[in-house]
């Protein structure tokens, strides 16, 4: 099996902003641009416009509905106000509680949008079960990745990582997963400003910041410690290196309405010209 680094004096990872991530998907779709004509491509994709497509993604994007029956009481007591979120689209009868944030969530309707991919932790499960060193963690920068060339399909790192963040190649036969860009952020014919993570680049709303997280002064470190920023499921030990900031609160319709002064009639003449925009 393989070992674990003792320490590394970095701790590269990512920063996400459950509050401002919309769900666009585009740090998905620039991942998957980047990565696939880069080092750790190509990202096989199977009967791509089929009826059963098939492919490697190493991010993808969930989207949630809350339940608020407990969002509002609270998983924890009320004074707690943690939120239970499941699949959009599916009710609690028929849908198992896919995650429980301790974050501040009290809003009518709310829908989290929730982005999955390694999270490069300390005690990664995925190296130390694989059998043959093909699963690594960089002992200077705390990056995992999979030497392909060492790989042979066991799927044992799929089956001991509890985030689902490893991604079978059926075409290749090999394990795949998000490299944090490691071809990138230390490319040096790159602009520094571009030597980031590309989902990091495609992010419309800054809801992705990477950084190291050993530095308790870098801007990741700070936002973590000013937003409460969380571990996904920290109660397995794994200790990941990304870490997720909480929705902020909500203000609710009702409230809204009553603080909220009663908008002014428009002038006729923007009446008119709003009537015809409609059109």
């Amino acid at each position: 099996m393989t070992a674990l680094p003792a320490s590394t004096p970095k701790k590269l990872g990512l920063l996400i902003d459950l509050d401002t991530c919309v769900g666009c998907h585009a740090c998905a779709v620039s991942c998957k641009e980047w990565n696939d004509g880069g080092q750790f491509g190509p990202l096989t994709d199977l009967d791509a416009r089929g009826a059963d497509p098939l492919g490697v993604w190493f991010n993808r994007v969930h989207s949630y509905t809350l339940d608020m029956d407990r969002a509002l009481g609270g998983v924890d007591g009320p004074e707690h106000r943690g939120g239970t979120v499941l699949p959009q689209g599916q009710d609690k009868a028929s849908a198992p509680v896919a995650m429980t944030l301790g974050g501040p969530i009290d809003a009518e309707g709310m829908s989290l949008h929730f982005p999955r991919s390694c999270l490069h932790c300390e005690n990664a499960a995925c190296v130390t079960v694989c059998p043959t060193g093909a699963s690594y963690k960089r002992p200077e920068d705390g990056i995992v990745l999979v030497d392909y060339d060492k790989c042979i399909g066991c799927k044992l790192c799929s089956w001991a990582c509890p985030y689902g963040a490893r991604e079978y190649d059926q075409q290749q036969g090999v394990m795949k997963k998000c490299t944090l860009c490691v071809d990138r952020i230390y490319n040096e014919t790159l602009a520094e400003e571009d030597r980031q993570p590309a989902c990091v680049l495609a992010c419309p709303t800054g809801a992705r910041m990477f950084g190291d997280f050993a530095d308790p002064d870098s801007e990741v470190s700070r936002r973590t410690r000013e937003r409460d920023g969380r571990d996904l499921m920290p109660e397995l030990g794994y200790a990941p290196t990304n870490k997720y900031l909480p929705p902020r609160p909500r203000q609710r319709c009702a409230d809204a309405q009553t603080t909220q002064p009663a908008a002014e009639p428009l002038p006729p003449v923007l009446r008119w010209l709003d009537r015809l925009l409609s059109r």
